[in-house]
């Protein structure tokens, strides 16, 4: 007689709690630490150059490692090299909020400051770098192709309030106490470290999996990348000159426009996840939405219009993320989603170390020069031609 296994029996039903959870606490570190570092940078006597190094480093740090961590995930497990990396994180953080809280009190030399910050904050990225493309693979193995914009939104939602509290909280904090504020960001990848061991399951399987030989440059992954990296480098680079764009013709401070966005993003990633489309549909869709956004900034000729355009831009950037993330996913067989993944990380990783530095140097060419580049850019995406679909991808075509 066969027996019929009790609910008590059946494992778990998948949640992503875990994976929003680290994937908004691991934002809003990164970001809460971009937010104190000036006013830090004026009390140490550090130059501007020196800030935007160490925020550099993290970015290519990221950039080298997210493609690492994530064949690494294929080979040994998701849950495994999560935590590796939380603990790496947050260890990370925490040599750099001790050691940034002994230069405020003894104040050494600006060479030995920007050596150990700059040191730290690389680590920091080194291991923040496996957060997204793990989340991302972890997803993959738990959802259907039909499904994974879907629940890839609902990450990126998470990630963007991320990246709209964090500076938002860190500055408050930092205006009444900046030694407070760096104890409080330290304490961050913690606190996900812990939301992950506790509530992420072991993964199934894990030690029958393939190893992935998958390269960066696999045909399968080209429109991914390319995408990834495109959508990336015209968010960077809209970020950084939108504080000249606000200064020189409007006047005003670029904060309000850079919420907009935040908050935006989220809103855009909350209605994906309603939305029964593909993912290269939502990338051209959103990429159209993003390209009107991007060409607009160059008319805004009032802080209204400014704040807008921007809004429009990340309307349209809500969409075409998650749906990257997607599109890398239904593209390659199960044990290759990390290596996929980290793919996409590194591609984005590229962009946040070129996009500043080719928007600032647009910039000085013309204003409106990085808008122009940004839209181009995205309806390249947009008019990329979509390959056949293979067997396994129908249920992701167009």
């Amino acid at each position: 007689m066969t027996s019929v296994p009790s609910p008590a029996d059946q494992p778990p039903a998948f949640s992503l709690k875990p994976l929003l959870a680290a994937a908004c606490i691991g934002s809003m570190a990164m970001m809460a630490f971009v937010a104190v570092v000036g006013p830090m940078a004026r009390l140490l006597d550090l130059e501007p150059w020196h800030v935007g190094m160490a925020v550099t480093a993290a970015g290519v740090a990221w950039m080298l490692m997210a493609r690492f961590w994530g064949a690494y995930s294929d080979r040994v497990g998701r849950r495994r090299v999560l935590l590796t990396a939380l603990v790496g994180f947050a260890v990370s953080y925490a040599v750099l909020a001790l050691f940034m809280n002994a230069a405020l009190l003894w104040v050494p030399a600006a060479a030995i400051t920007f050596l150990g910050m700059t040191l730290a904050r690389t680590a920091a990225g080194a291991f923040y770098a496996a957060v997204p493309p793990v989340c991302a693979a972890v997803v993959a193995d738990h959802t259907p192709p039909a499904g994974r914009a879907k629940a890839m939104g609902a990450v990126g939602a998470a990630s963007a309030v991320g990246m709209v509290v964090g500076p938002g909280a860190a500055g408050l904090l930092a205006g009444w106490n900046i030694s407070a504020s760096l104890l409080v960001i330290a304490a961050l990848p913690l606190v996900a470290l812990v939301v992950v061991w506790r509530f992420l399951p072991a993964d199934e399987h894990a030690a029958v999996r393939k190893p992935s030989p998958l390269k960066l440059t696999d045909p399968r992954l080209r429109r991914a990348v390319f995408t990834a990296f495109a959508a990336m480098f015209c968010v960077v680079a809209a970020q950084v000159v939108v504080g000249f764009v606000a200064l020189d013709r409007l006047a005003l401070a670029p904060g309000v426009a850079l919420a907009v966005v935040g908050v935006v993003l989220f809103v855009s990633q909350m209605v994906l996840r309603r939305l029964d489309w593909s993912p290269i549909r939502f990338i051209r869709i959103g990429g159209v939405v993003a390209a009107v956004g991007f060409a607009c900034v160059n008319f805004a000729d009032s802080p209204a219009l400014l704040w807008l355009t921007y809004g429009v831009a990340a309307a349209g950037m809500g969409w075409v993320y998650p749906a990257i993330s997607a599109l890398a996913a239904n593209s390659v067989e199960a044990h290759e989603q990390g290596a996929a993944a980290g793919a996409v990380g590194a591609a984005q990783g590229l962009a946040a170390v070129v996009g500043p530095i080719a928007g600032t140097l647009a910039y000085q060419a013309s204003s409106g020069a990085p808008y122009v580049i940004g839209a181009t850019l995205v309806l390249v995406v947009v008019l990329w031609p979509a390959r056949r679909p293979v067997p396994e991808q129908a249920a992701s075509a167009p």
